[in-house]
């Protein structure tokens, strides 16, 4: 499997679709694939989700929905893989830039960044079929790299000023 070929299963097809419905494109794109194909699929996942595994990435995760769990971070960075080859080299260069992403999904109204288990998918197409789980690729390091973000509005806004605009705190 090339990067694009991941890049091309993993990328939703609007900024606003729900969970739900994507993770359900994943698993039907993803079900006709070879066993090689879907470990090869599961290391390029986890070598992006460790890529974006980055404070200044947390940073604006924080900015947007107050996301302060481990678990919560591994979501965004799902969302951000979700959001196309395009976007997400944008936002590691620059995680600001989020704040002119146009269109967000949304829970109770307010923009929701997550997707839960977006990158348990093959995996778990992987142990239906085998009844075995595909080999491990950790998600990040033991703590992201770079330096910890402040919670301090005015460091925020000042690190993050589009976010801050579009997300007001």
């Amino acid at each position: 499997m090339t990067e694009a070929e991941f890049w091309q299963l993993v990328t939703r097809t609007t900024p606003e679709q729900d969970q739900i419905s994507l993770a359900d494109n994943l698993k039907a794109k993803l079900e006709p694939l070879s066993d090689d194909e879907l470990v090869e699929f599961d290391k390029i996942f986890g070598q992006q989700m460790r890529r974006s595994y980055f404070w200044s990435m947390w940073g604006a995760a924080y900015i947007i929905t107050g996301c302060e769990s481990e678990y919560a971070f591994a979501e965004f960075r799902c969302f951000l893989i979700s959001l196309g080859k395009e976007w997400y080299d944008k936002v590691i260069d620059a995680p600001d830039a989020l704040g002119t992403l146009s269109q967000w999904p949304e829970k109770d109204g307010y923009a929701y960044p997550f997707l839960d288990e977006y990158d348990l998918i093959a995996g778990q197409i992987f142990e239906d079929r085998n009844g075995d789980e595909l080999p491990f690729v950790p998600s990040g390091m033991v703590s992201p790299q770079g330096k910890k973000f402040s919670t301090k509005k005015k460091l925020l806004k000042s690190t993050y000023p589009q976010l801050s605009q579009r997300f007001p705190f």
